[in-house]
């Protein structure tokens, strides 16, 4: 390797991580409004969530852990080209599943957007999530473009971020769904 190619690495290293914690700074945020919200009226809260559908949830906890799996089996050492590609491919469609579920649950909860009786429970809710969704899509769209063309160094920055996908919902589910 050229020292410009490892200076480049480096680079994008760097680049890469000042991303993730910006990200996570922002859901950071986010989640502790709705965590200051949630203790400011934890009854309207807890009766937004029962109109919520821990189900799904956890359907969309395990198709995105499932989902990371396999962008880090695509980021292993000795993994062939075609064996990126697919685990890169089989990741993304994960991610557009957890999508498809998450605009299921969307359209059965988006009347509850505006009732006072939830205070500012799902103009929070679909704040975060919607965000989160927008990462997701975006990310999938990502390895569907490393798989087409891959090189160890892009594998492993959009694993990187799409672990920390992985992490944020991970975060967010038992904050949002469970408590």
């Amino acid at each position: 390797m050229e020292a410009s190619e490892a200076a480049g690495g480096d680079t994008d290293d760097f680049l890469v991580w000042v991303l993730v914690l910006s990200e996570l700074a922002a859901f950071g945020i986010l989640i502790a409004a709705f965590l200051l919200a949630a203790a400011r009226d934890p009854e309207s809260f807890a009766i937004a969530r029962i109109h919520l559908s821990p189900g799904l949830a956890t359907a969309n906890t395990l198709l995105l852990l499932t989902s990371g799996w396999q962008a880090a089996m695509a980021a292993r050492r000795g993994a062939t080209k075609r064996q990126q590609q697919r685990a890169l491919i089989l990741a993304a469609l994960l991610g557009f599943v957890f999508t498809a579920i998450k605009l299921v649950e969307f359209n059965s909860e988006m009347h509850f957007a505006g009732d006072a009786t939830f205070n500012a429970f799902f103009e929070l809710y679909f704040i975060i999530t919607g965000f989160h969704v927008i990462h997701v899509v975006f990310g999938a769209i990502v390895l569907l473009l490393v798989a087409w063309r891959p090189s160890n160094s892009n594998i492993g920055l959009i694993t990187t971020l799409w672990h920390m996908v992985d992490l944020i919902w991970i975060a967010m589910f038992p904050i949002i769904y469970l408590v």
